[in-house]
């Protein structure tokens, strides 16, 4: 039987690569398929920024390598934010 934790790093691989596979280099997204993959699976924290170029700015913060493109190491970098943000919410709003 999977573990929790291996289950949800199967999901992440999965996640990526629906996306990544769609144009150019598979194991890379590119801004489109970031935006695509954002919109599809993050549509929520997309909708709470009211930033209309929010999209370039996370792809300018993950692209460490400047090469246009984010790479699953990339992309785990800001999944792994997300997560701690969400934590550090829900720790804060327990303590209330």
């Amino acid at each position: 039987m999977v573990s929790q934790l291996e289950s949800a790093m199967e999901s992440l691989i999965k996640v990526f690569h629906t996306y990544s596979s769609k144009e150019g280099d598979k194991y890379k997204l590119s801004k489109v398929e970031l935006k695509s993959l954002l919109q599809g699976e993050l549509s929520d924290f997309l909708a709470a920024s009211k930033d209309p170029l929010v999209v370039e700015k996370i792809m300018s913060d993950l692209d460490e390598n400047r090469d246009g493109e984010v790479d699953f190491q990339e992309f785990v970098v800001l999944v792994a934010a997300l997560t701690v943000a969400c934590n550090d919410f829900f720790v804060e709003s327990m303590k209330n």
